[in-house]
């Protein structure tokens, strides 16, 4: 079974929206139960008789994205010199 990813965008109040990670589908709902059932509707639509085959899944951020482009640097390991 194949599954597609439903990932929440940034959230207004009284509505959420999501995008498909691997199809051009976009879906919104009041809410995250209503989210699933726009999903499963809305993949229906797209693949017809195969949506069968997809397991559906929306998935919230669980992290901020930082607000600027700078990124931490990241220090190489220490190489160690073996004694001769």
């Amino acid at each position: 079974m194949r599954e597609i990813v439903f990932r929440v965008l940034p959230e207004h109040p009284g509505q959420l929206e999501a995008q498909a990670d691997t199809l051009p589908i976009r879906i919104t709902a009041p809410t995250l139960e209503d989210l699933q059932h726009e999903a499963r509707e809305a993949l229906i639509e797209h693949l017809g008789p195969a949506h069968g085959t997809y397991r559906v899944r929306v998935q919230r951020r669980l992290h901020r994205e930082p607000a600027s482009a700078i990124r931490p640097l990241r220090r190489q390991p220490a190489v160690m010199k073996h004694p001769s």
